[in-house]
């Protein structure tokens, strides 16, 4: 059985979050990498991760990365919708700290 390409694969996002966060998301032709680049106070900063994809439903998705400083991401996205929940996980003062939002998706490419 083949698994079929997710909807995302091949396309880039502006992903913007209700913390005010906003992150250009390129998704690779496979759909098995994103190369995410910070805008507005996150500028300069990027990544290149490799995902783990799950379909969920028609155009919903639940997408995870683990980032190199130890960050994990977790969201859904609805590609019907063009929105984003999301989950990261991070290294803070007394321990894991975690935060969950939401967003908005546009599609720039």
């Amino acid at each position: 059985m083949t698994a079929s390409l997710p909807a995302f694969a091949g396309r880039t996002f502006l992903f913007r979050v209700d913390n005010g966060a906003a992150f250009r998301n390129a998704y690779s032709a496979d759909g098995k990498r994103l190369r995410w680049e910070g805008l507005g106070e996150s500028a300069g900063q990027w990544e290149d991760v490799t995902l783990h994809v799950a379909e969920i439903g028609p155009q919903l998705y639940f997408v995870s990365w683990t980032e190199v400083s130890g960050i994990t991401v977790s969201h859904v996205m609805d590609l019907a919708r063009m929105t984003v929940r999301a989950f990261w996980t991070y290294e803070g003062e007394g321990g894991r700290v975690g935060e969950l939002h939401t967003g908005t998706l546009e599609q720039v490419a």
